[in-house]
């Protein structure tokens, strides 16, 4: 993996939570990594649901190996949160493929 092309910047969010003051947990996104990134492919895709036409947005990033890397961990680019879907390993823990879509509402 070559440092040149890992030329965007992403962080890395857990979700942890936190007292609300009634005995409830409220949920929030806390930053833990920043790191160098490749976009290998953004699409979106539409689909009809049986609400109407929905639109979904899909990303790739190739990034360096992280052992603490799981899919829930949160990913934000560009100021957009996305949800980590499957993550591949490149080779002998060189890197990460991190197949992510967007998250609603983000």
């Amino acid at each position: 993996m070559r440092a040149g092309k890992l030329d965007k910047v992403i962080t890395l969010q857990r979700t942890t939570y936190t007292d609300d003051g009634y005995g409830g947990q409220i949920p929030v996104n806390e930053d833990f990594a920043t790191m160098r990134a490749q976009v290998l492919q953004a699409s979106t895709e539409e689909f009809m649901r049986a609400w109407g036409t929905s639109a979904e947005m899909a990303i790739i990033f190739r990034t360096r190996y992280r052992a603490d890397l799981n899919t829930l961990v949160r990913v934000v680019y560009d100021g957009q949160g996305f949800d980590i879907v499957e993550l591949k390993p490149i080779g002998r823990n060189r890197g990460w493929e991190l197949r992510c879509k967007a998250r609603p509402g983000s």
